[in-house]
């Protein structure tokens, strides 16, 4: 019988968010807010991993984030899964999906839109899920996953 090993440290109560892909450890981190957050936070990443060969995971301790919160990740990491922990056990598993409307997470790829002239919240409908397209709802332009830049 193999011996289990764990890679980062378990917590008692929180979140880990999981298959996040290696190289959107940070983008996550950002999107979240975690960078100021007041919660102990691990995270590991070129973590060995079957699905995606090097992964990155985030256990945020006493922290619940609500489902619009975490969709956010979505658009960065689309097949992160999370685990909500209490008392060290997972009581409950759930997976990231792009909401249908994003609100100032996504900035418009299009150099002449207002949202990049004028100081407002850019807004998005979301066109397609993969490859991922979202509609700016000021200049109806498309941007996709390879001009995605997150704010």
């Amino acid at each position: 019988m193999a011996k289990k090993e764990l890679s980062v440290s378990a917590i008692k109560n929180g979140t880990v968010i999981d298959h996040i892909p290696a190289t959107h450890l940070f983008k996550v981190i950002s999107i979240l807010g975690l960078d100021k957050s007041e919660n102990q936070i691990t995270f590991g990443t070129n973590l060995k991993s079957q699905l995606q060969g090097r992964k990155a995971i985030i256990k945020v301790a006493k922290k619940y984030f609500a489902d619009d919160e975490i969709n956010k990740i979505s658009l960065v990491a689309p097949h992160a899964k999370l685990n909500i922990i209490k008392d060290y056990n997972v009581v409950e598993k759930k997976s990231v999906e792009v909401p249908e409307n994003l609100v100032g997470i996504a900035k418009c790829f299009n150099p002449k839109c207002i949202t990049n002239n004028e100081e407002m919240t850019t807004r998005f409908a979301l066109v397609e899920r993969e490859p991922l397209a979202l509609k700016c709802q000021y200049c109806e332009k498309i941007t996709d996953e390879k001009h995605l830049e997150i704010i």
